[in-house]
């Protein structure tokens, strides 16, 4: 109502994509393009002036011949020169129309004669209207032909095509069939192919309420998230044509328009139709009309001019503009879709957004990905490549399919589907859940809080606390995928790996208190960040972890906070880690069982995190005194030491062999460094930070050779 007020609706008779199934009218973003085979049928038309002589036109839809109204063709082709002004004979029902000129027409197109059907072709019928030509539709809305397709009337316009294609071959008036590709419109709604059709409808002007929702994504006061939509929002938003709003369907909300003559201006716009009755009496000038005698429009509205006003009509912004709810949710911050509704609704929600409250609907607009099979295609029926997920939530768990699902769902990007992602999910489902058994089954006593267990709560918190800055980071950007690999990693690897190994008791011990509550205050940290992508799993092992009222639940928590800004031991844990594997390496080659203690060794001060090592590789009390005759292993550049008894010192062959290998290696990594290093093009070009590397590369493969060396005697 107050768009047609305002002179933005107005209805007029225009060409429209028209669905013949459904039997209405489509957007122009309802329509899907398709490639197709299809034939091109080149059919000959008698000059009247000069018979015996004949054009060759070339179409791909003969059934519609009858509707041709001119053979156009391009004024500077001079093999038609001689035709300017004369007539040619419709090969079917024998019309005479006239041969124009158009600059329209490409001459080195097919054989430069173009034949002009206004009613059947969106171009065709811009040629006709330059040139005053008549509009004859030989389609019923149904797709048939109707009285004005001769003989072939009420038949289907494909069955047609192939009746009329074989009658101009019979009569000698077909040339020649062709195959070419090409692309044809189809309906979103019915797949039907669908028809340009000269049709009275309802429209709304675009340009002046698409301006203020352009300038808007280009300014980025609204975003659209990946970026790389901008361009194609711009486009579409540059070209945009007016939008036809009226649907011939059964079902929406009714065109509030109401009909009191016959004439197409006889009607008034009115929300109710008592106010319809008053207004139709000052337009018709017939004080007498009564409301029986007016007929309300039995169009509907399209259904996207109903959602375009979502973000303001859910608060009732429309009625009530002024009121709290209004103010406090409009605009919304984040809007999640899908890139193929950017215009159908995106675009016009931010129209109607500026034009009802001269304000952005949403801050930001994330648009997902389709979700594609392993070979890049798009899920269908038709191809049975589309899961049930009902089965697949059977088989690997509603958390598991959801974790499956958004590991490969970088922002923007289609979704590869691949079901062994929703086994990784289960099986991640259950590694949390077996972690939660062994904590349960932990119990605390009244004993100290170990070295190892102290250093490994001072490393565990600030792992934990630069992952969830880094979550920060990654949910303002939108990448959802790489913060979910950041927990995978935070809670599989590092606190179920490693901290809960680092912190565990021996067998039939209690734990210290203090360990075991912060051990239950990481688990539940990890199970709020994870929350979001599990939650039903995390729900539970929440509960359970905290044995809160069932009342009670985990999205309604603080989520976690960074607790230290502290990351000193992030590089520690790297070179223990490094150590335990150089230790439990040298137990697997060497057949050491784990129960039989290592003699580990070393020089200077004693490494951060030692305690640790001391108890995961079962190396009590590790000195700093390295007697003669003890084996050398390298962490990272630094030298270790185990000692053995005489006999165990050897090296094995397989040992030796090894070492002597990994000599050669770093013999002819260094002489490779050293060479690039002699070379005064490098040197005098490479940034100083560059040239820096490749020196720490040669003194750190200079330490781990000299070890190995040392290794061997």
């Amino acid at each position: 109502m107050d768009l047609y007020e305002k002179g933005h609706i107005y209805r007029g008779q225009r060409m429209v994509h028209w669905d013949p199934d459904a039997k209405t009218s489509l957007s122009d973003e309802e329509v899907l393009h398709k490639d197709v085979q299809a034939k091109l049928y080149y059919v000959r038309y008698e000059v009247v002036e000069k018979p015996g002589t004949y054009l060759t036109v070339a179409t791909s839809r003969p059934e519609t011949i009858m509707a041709d109204r001119a053979i156009a063709i391009n004024p500077k082709d001079e093999r038609y020169t001689s035709l300017h002004g004369l007539h040619v004979r419709v090969p079917l029902g024998g019309l005479e129309i006239p041969i124009i000129t158009d600059d329209y027409v490409t001459p080195d197109f097919g054989t430069g004669c173009l034949k002009v059907t206004p009613a059947h072709d969106w171009n065709d019928f811009a040629i006709g209207q330059k040139h005053g030509l008549d509009v004859i539709d030989v389609l019923n809305e149904d797709g048939t032909l109707n009285d004005h397709g001769l003989e072939w009337a009420g038949m289907d316009r494909f069955t047609a095509r192939k009746a009329t294609a074989a009658y101009l071959e019979e009569r000698g008036d077909l040339v020649k069939v062709e195959t070419y590709p090409s692309t044809v419109g189809t309906s979103e709604r019915t797949g039907a192919v669908v028809e340009p059709r000269l049709s009275l409808q309802w429209w709304i002007r675009m340009p002046e309420l698409a301006k203020p929702a352009l300038d808007a994504v280009m300014s980025d006061e609204i975003q659209l998230i990946p970026e790389k939509f901008k361009n194609t929002y711009r486009h579409w938003m540059e070209n945009v044509k007016d939008w036809c709003i009226s649907r011939q369907l059964w079902w929406g909300h009714q065109i509030p328009a109401y009909f009191f003559g016959e004439g197409e201006e006889d009607f008034v716009v009115a929300l109710t139709k008592e106010e319809a009755l008053e207004k139709a009496r000052v337009a018709s000038g017939n004080s007498a009309l009564e409301a029986t005698d007016l007929r309300q429009d039995e169009d509907c509205l399209d259904t996207w001019f109903s959602s375009w006003l979502w973000p303001i009509s859910v608060f009732d912004g429309i009625n009530y503009p002024d009121n709290p709810e209004l103010d406090y949710y409009y605009p919304t911050q984040d809007l999640v879709t899908a890139p193929e509704i950017l215009f159908f609704w995106v675009a016009r929600m931010a129209m109607a957004g500026y034009e009802y409250t001269g304000k952005k609907p949403f801050e930001k607009v994330y648009l997902t990905g389709i979700v594609r099979d392993k070979q890049g295609r798009k899920m269908s029926k038709s191809l049975g490549n589309s899961p049930d997920p009902l089965a697949l939530i059977e088989q690997y768990g509603a958390d598991g399919v959801r974790m499956g699902m958004l590991m490969s769902s970088p922002a923007g990007n289609d979704l590869p589907f691949d079901e062994d992602l929703c086994l990784q999910g289960r099986n991640f489902s259950n590694k949390v859940w077996n972690a939660l058994r062994l904590v349960k089954g932990w119990e605390s006593g009244d004993v100290e809080v170990d070295d190892a267990s102290a250093w490994a709560m001072t490393w565990f918190d600030q792992v934990l606390s630069e992952t969830l800055t880094q979550l920060e980071d990654d949910f303002q950007k939108y990448r959802l995928s790489d913060a979910l690999m950041r927990l995978y990693k935070l809670i599989w690897d590092d606190f179920c790996s490693w901290y809960l190994e680092m912190v565990k008791p021996a067998y039939g011990l209690p734990m210290a208190a203090p360990v075991l509550a912060k051990t239950l205050d990481f688990f539940e940290a990890l199970m709020k960040a994870l929350h979001p992508y599990m939650p039903f799993i995390t729900e539970e092992v929440w509960h359970v972890l905290r044995q809160v009222d069932a009342d009670e639940f985990l999205n309604l928590q603080s989520w976690p906070t960074a607790s230290t800004e502290n990351r000193d031991h992030l590089a520690a844990f790297a070179h223990v880690e490094e150590l335990i594997v150089a230790l439990r390496n040298v137990r697997k080659e060497r057949n050491i069982a784990f129960k039989q203690p290592m003699d580990l060794r070393f020089k200077g001060e004693a490494p951060s995190g030692l305690a640790v090592v001391e108890k995961l590789v079962n190396a009590p009390d590790a000195k700093a005194v390295v007697p003669d005759g003890a084996l050398a292993l390298l962490a990272g550049t630094r030298e270790y030491f185990l000692v053995f008894s005489a006999e165990e010192s050897a090296l094995s062959d397989e040992e030796r062999a090894q070492i002597e290998k990994d000599i050669a290696y770093y013999t002819g990594f260094i002489a490779s460094i050293e060479m690039k290093l002699s070379n005064p093009g490098f040197v005098n070009n490479a940034p100083p930070a560059v040239i820096e590397i490749e020196r720490k590369k040669v003194s750190d493969s200079q330490a781990k050779l000299a070890a190995l060396q040392a290794r061997l005697g």
